[in-house]
C-alpha cells in the first residue's frame, strides 16, 4: 500500500488541504483530510504539493519531436514524465490507407508488449476531413469520393481501440461513413474537425455521437458576412450547443487561440465542456513573421501553423496565465473533461475505486511526481 500525505488534494470543484491518499492494488482506496495511514504502508510526503488526477491527452500526434508511429515507446515515456497518464495517439488524414494500417500495427505492437502503459486508444483525425483546412493539406490523399471499400479495413482494424473519429460533416457521403463506424463501434464518439460545415450539418450528426470539436477555432470555416449581419460557422455552432466539448490548444503566445478568445470560450462553454489538448506535431517550417518566439508551436514549410511542440502540462500552465483559471480548473480541463468526453470514467478524477493515476504539481503546474496505476514513475 502507498500513502501520500501532506497533499493538497484536487477534487472536481474544490481542494482538500493537508490531505492523505491511500493507494492499493493500483486503485484509490481512500482519501481525505483525516484519513488514517495504515501501519506498514509506504509513505510519500507530498510536502504541500497539489495532488490531482493524471492528465488525459486525447489528441496528440507526437512528443514534440517524434511521432507516435515512429517510436511509440519514446513518446509514451516522454508524455508520462510530463504527467500524461492516459493518451490517445492521433492518426492524421495525410496517411493513406496502407500507412494508417502500418502505423496502427507499430503502435499496437508496442502496447501489447507493455512498452506504452499510458496509451489508451486512438484519436482518428481523419480520414474524411475537409481538404481545404489543416497543415500539410496538399498531401491529403482522401480528397475524393467517400467509398466503403477505402475505409472499412481501417475501421475494422481499430474497432476495439479507436475512441474518437473526426469528420467534416459537410463531406458528401459522410453520413454513410458515420453509420458504418457505428455499426462496428456502437459507442464511437465523433468530432467535427477541419470543417466549414453549417450548423444544420453539424447538428444532424449529433444523434450519432458527435460531441467534440477538434481544436476549436482552428482549421474551421470562416463566418460569412451578409449586409450588416455577421454569419455563423463551425465555431458558433460549437459554442451554441452545450453538449459539445471544445478542444483548445493553449500555447504560450496564444497563437492557436487568442487569450481573449480563450476567456470567451471558457465563459460560454463553462467548466464541463472545455478540453485542453496538446496536438503536438512534428514540422520543420520557419515561424511566420511575428511568431519568432512561439517556441511551443510548429509551422509547416508553407508557413501554416502545424500543431504544437507542447506536452499537456505546459498547456495547463498557459491557460492559467491566459485566463486566470486555478490549478483546480486546469485539472478539470486536462483530466476530468477529456476522460468523460471519451467515456473513460475510471480515470480523470480522485475517487474511491478509480485507477491510481495521479500527479503532484506545484502552484505553477510544474510536474514533480507521477504515479501510474499505483506505481511511482518518477
Amino acid at each position: 500500500m502507498l500513502a501520500i500525505k501532506n497533499a493538497v488534494i484536487v477534487m472536481k470543484d474544490h481542494i482538500i488541504p493537508d490531505g492523505v491518499i491511500l493507494i492499493d492494488n493500483g486503485v484509490i482506496l481512500d482519501f481525505g483530510k483525516k484519513t488514517a495511514i495504515p501501519q506498514g504502508a509506504e509513505v510519500m510526503d507530498a510536502q504541500g504539493l497539489f495532488a490531482g488526477p493524471g492528465l488525459v491527452d486525447i489528441h496528440t500526434h507526437a512528443d514534440g519531436e517524434t511521432y507516435f508511429h515512429e517510436d511509440p515507446e519514446k513518446c509514451s515515456r516522454t508524455l508520462l514524465a510530463h504527467g500524461v497518464t492516459s493518451v490517445l495517439p492521433a492518426l492524421y488524414n495525410n496517411f493513406n490507407k496502407d500507412e494508417y494500417l502500418a502505423h496502427i500495427e507499430i503502435i499496437d505492437k508496442a502496447v501489447k508488449a507493455g512498452k506504452c502503459p499510458n496509451i489508451a486508444g486512438y484519436y482518428m483525425e481523419g480520414p474524411y476531413l475537409n481538404p481545404n483546412f489543416g497543415c500539410e493539406r496538399e498531401t491529403n490523399p482522401w480528397r475524393g469520393e467517400i467509398k466503403r471499400g477505402d475505409y472499412m479495413e481501417i475501421v475494422e482494424r481499430v474497432k476495439h481501440t479507436a475512441r474518437v473519429w473526426c469528420v467534416a460533416p459537410e463531406r458528401e457521403g459522410i453520413l454513410e461513413f458515420v453509420k458504418d463506424v457505428k455499426s462496428v463501434m456502437p459507442g464511437a464518439v465523433f468530432s467535427v474537425a477541419h470543417s466549414e460545415a453549417s450548423p444544420q450539418q453539424i447538428e444532424d450528426l449529433m444523434p450519432y455521437g458527435l460531441r467534440i470539436a477538434t481544436h476549436h477555432t482552428n482549421a474551421t470555416g470562416t463566418a460569412e458576412y451578409f449586409p450588416e449581419c455577421r454569419g455563423v460557422c463551425v465555431d458558433e455552432t460549437v459554442n451554441y450547443n452545450s453538449e459539445i466539448y471544445a478542444e483548445l490548444i493553449c500555447d504560450r503566445m496564444g497563437i492557436h487561440v487568442h487569450p481573449y478568445m480563450q476567456r470567451l470560450i471558457r465563459k460560454i462553454k463553462g467548466r464541463d465542456r472545455l478540453i485542453l489538448i496538446s496536438d503536438a506535431f512534428v514540422a520543420d517550417g520557419s515561424p511566420i513573421p511575428g511568431c519568432e518566439e512561439a517556441f511551443d508551436i510548429n509551422f509547416d514549410r508553407s508557413g501554416e501553423i502545424a500543431g504544437s511542440k507542447m506536452t499537456l502540462d505546459i498547456a495547463c500552465q498557459n491557460i492559467m496565465i491566459h485566463t486566470g483559471c486555478s490549478v483546480c480548473d486546469a485539472f478539470h480541463y486536462a483530466s476530468y473533461n477529456p476522460s468523460r468526453a471519451v467515456q473513460m470514467t475510471d480515470i480523470g478524477e480522485i475517487r474511491k475505486g478509480n485507477k491510481a493515476n495521479l500527479i503532484l504539481v506545484d502552484g505553477s503546474f510544474t510536474v514533480k511526481k507521477v504515479i501510474l496505476k499505483g506505481e511511482i514513475f518518477q
